[in-house]
This record gives structure tokens, C-alpha cells and sequence, in this order.
């Protein structure tokens, strides 16, 4: 046989092996990124817990926010680009094992460096295991991105809607929140255990050695950062992120200072965000059978402006979970189709892809830390309204691009 078969064999051979195990392949990497968003989860809805454990100000909350994802995606974007190139499934793993750590570490975290010293581990290893392993269920059926993002968006879902949960049972039983940390670290190793099984193959490996091959994707990253249809997707994707996580982050701080409802109630709020979202998440992959993607998303985007604004105008405990849950409902989608198009415009280069994301995400990491200074300077309360920016910003893009036919 021809060496030019043997390679045309060799690069037939992943692609082979995960059709293969596309069924299990396909439930590990949801369980991935549930794992991810029920950490997130708790996380989100322990604030406060944690805040009051560490005396914790909220300079340093938005230090806790922001300086892991700004090391994180800076670490992850290099990462990515070597995935593309070089072993994806070294990289994975040992993100699934860094993973595991950084969270039995912040379960064991007594002091405000600690932690973040936990986080800073735990943001590059998610960035590694569950950052990659979106990127493989993207290369394994190409023509079914959008589809196959509503799957990983319905699965985050759960896991958030999971964590307030287990935060509510935690402090039922007294158990507390760094219990909670020390489980998902067990339950990490769980999954990694069945991550070993999936193949994660290289899309664009290198015939030249993996040293040339990263120089090469790093050159392919940076001329992909003057398409403007790249940026599009990527400044939309952070945008989008306004009414979503980076919400989330301040949300039980929010519902404990401002509104004053306890933190039973902060934590409730959070699942209510989550947990009205699911029905969203379910019905969108039907919808997009039938509708495209961006045309739904621009209705829904304007949803947002208007639900969030009155959520913040609202008084009074009942009203703001009201307007919480529809805003959940609005959010429903608009990660899955966002990324699902900053893919298309990059096929092949599912970690470069990623890469370019987490550029535009090392200025957004520090979004967090911002609006924390805003908030310790002006009030929880002034802080949340400079996230209206987030979706009508978003709108503008949505509406000045090409729906395709």
C-alpha cells in the first residue's frame, strides 16, 4: 500500500472509531458538561455561603470571577490551538484530572487566596475537559451542530438546575458546602474514567510534528481574527453571556442585599433561573428543525432587553422570580446557536475555534471584577442595570446579520 494510503487510512481511522462509539461517545460528553454546569451550580448559589465562611468583600468576589477566567482563557487559548494539532486526547485528560483537583481544593479552601488559588487551576482544566469536548461532539456530526449544541445547552441546563439542589440538601443536612466540592471531585474522576473510552481525535493533525503544526494554527488563528464574520459570533457569544453566567455570578449576592430574601431565597432564585430555563432548552430542538436558528434568536434576544429591565424595576420578592423565570425562558438558545455558528465559519478548526473565543474572553473575564468595583463603590443594585448592555448590544448584531437560507 501507498504511503499516501496509509495516510488517507490513518486519518479515516478516528473518524471511524467515533462513529463507532457515537452513542456512548455522546453521553460522556453531555456527562462532561453536566458535571461542568452542576459545579457551576453550586458554586453560583453558595456565594454568599462562601462570602460569609471567608469574610469575603466584593472587591474580592469579583477577584474570585475574574482573574481565573482571565488566566484560564489566556492558558486555554494555547491549548486549543495544540489540540487541533497535537494529541486532543492527552489534553483532555489531563484537564478531567485538573479538573478533579482544583475542586477537592476548593472544598478545602480556608482563606481568600486558597481559593483562589483552586480556581485558577479549576479554569483552564474545565477550559481542557469540557472546552474540548464540546469541540469533539462538533466534529463528530458536523451537519447537526446547532442540534447537537441544543443537546450540550440542555445538559449545562440540568446540571444547574442540579446544583441549587444540592446546595438546598447540603445545608438540610449540614453538611455545608465544602462537602459538596470534595463529592464533585470523586464524581469528576468518575467521568474521566469514562472519557478514557472516547477516542477524541485530532481534526487537523500535523504531518510535520507538533511544534510546526501549532506555529501553523497559531498563524491560521490570527488570520481568522480579521474575518469579520469570526468576530460576529465571538462578540455575540460574550454578550450573550451578560444575561446568563455573568448574571448568575452576582444573582444570590443580588437577592440577599438588594431584595433581602434570605439565603434560602437567593438560593431558590437561582434555581428558578435555571430550572424554568429547562422547558426552553427541550422545546428548542424541535424548534430548530423548523425554524432557523438566528430568526428565532433575534425574536428572543428582544425579549431579554424588555424582561430583564422589568425585572429590575420590579418590587417585591414574588414579581422578581416572575420576571427571573421568563428571563430563563429567553435565554433559552442563545448560547447553543451562537456557537453552533462561530463553528461553521471555522470548520475543521474546532479548537482554534475555541481559541479565538477565549481571546475575546480574556477582555470579558474582566468584566466581572469591573462591575464588583462598580458594586462597592455605587450598589449591588445601580451594578445589575450596566447588564442591560449585554443583550440589546446584542440585538444591534443580530439584526445587521445574514440569516442564511
Amino acid at each position: 500500500m501507498s504511503s499516501e494510503s496509509n495516510q488517507t487510512v490513518g486519518a479515516r481511522a478516528p473518524r471511524a472509531a467515533a462513529g463507532a462509539l457515537l452513542p456512548f461517545m455522546l453521553l460522556t460528553l453531555l456527562l462532561v458538561e453536566f458535571l461542568d454546569e452542576v459545579v457551576d451550580g453550586v458554586g453560583t448559589t453558595a456565594w454568599p455561603l462562601i462570602r460569609d465562611d471567608l469574610r469575603l468583600t466584593y472587591v474580592e468576589v469579583g477577584v474570585l470571577l475574574s482573574v481565573p477566567a482571565f488566566v484560564g482563557n489566556f492558558v486555554e487559548s494555547w491549548l486549543f490551538i495544540l489540540a487541533d494539532v497535537w494529541r486532543r486526547r492527552v489534553v483532555v485528560l489531563s484537564g478531567g484530572f485538573g479538573f478533579a483537583l482544583a475542586a477537592l481544593l476548593v472544598g478545602a479552601s480556608y482563606s481568600f487566596w486558597v481559593l483562589l488559588a483552586a480556581f485558577v487551576l479549576f479554569s483552564p482544566s474545565s477550559g481542557a475537559f469540557v472546552g474540548l469536548s464540546q469541540a469533539a461532539l462538533m466534529d463528530a456530526a458536523p451537519a447537526r451542530r446547532e442540534q447537537n449544541m441544543a443537546r450540550w445547552t440542555l445538559a449545562g441546563s440540568l446540571g444547574n438546575t442540579a446544583g441549587p439542589l444540592l446546595v438546598a440538601a447540603a445545608l438540610g443536612l449540614g453538611a455545608g458546602w465544602r462537602t459538596v466540592f470534595v463529592g464533585f471531585a470523586a464524581f469528576a474522576l468518575v467521568v474521566l474514567a469514562l472519557a478514557w473510552r472516547v477516542p477524541f481525535p485530532t481534526p487537523a493533525a500535523a504531518e510535520s510534528g507538533p511544534r510546526a503544526g501549532f506555529f501553523a494554527g497559531a498563524r491560521g488563528a490570527l488570520g481568522a481574527l480579521r474575518r469579520g464574520e469570526v468576530w460576529r459570533w465571538i462578540v455575540m457569544l460574550e454578550l450573550s453571556d451578560f444575561t446568563g453566567d455573568v448574571l448568575r455570578g452576582f444573582l444570590a449576592l443580588y437577592f440577599v442585599d438588594v431584595v433581602g430574601a434570605g439565603e434560602a431565597g437567593a438560593a431558590f432564585a437561582v434555581l428558578v433561573l435555571t430550572l424554568v430555563g429547562l422547558p426552553g432548552d427541550f422545546l428548542l430542538l424541535p424548534l430548530l428543525e423548523r425554524v432557523r436558528g438566528l430568526s428565532y434568536l433575534r425574536v428572543s434576544t428582544a425579549c431579554r432587553v424588555v424582561i430583564f429591565a422589568a425585572f429590575l424595576l420590579a418590587e417585591g420578592f414574588g414579581l422578581k422570580l416572575l420576571l427571573l423565570g421568563l428571563l430563563g425562558l429567553a435565554n433559552a438558545g442563545g448560547y447553543a446557536i451562537l456557537k453552533a455558528q462561530l463553528y461553521a465559519s471555522m470548520p475543521e478548526r474546532s479548537g482554534t475555534a475555541l481559541t479565538l473565543a477565549n481571546l475575546a474572553g480574556l477582555a470579558a473575564s474582566l468584566v466581572p471584577l469591573a462591575l464588583g468595583a462598580f458594586a462597592q463603590r455605587h450598589g449591588l443594585g445601580a451594578m445589575m442595570w450596566l447588564l442591560l448592555i449585554g443583550p440589546a448590544a446584542m440585538l444591534v448584531g443580530l439584526w445587521t446579520a445574514r440569516v442564511p437560507r
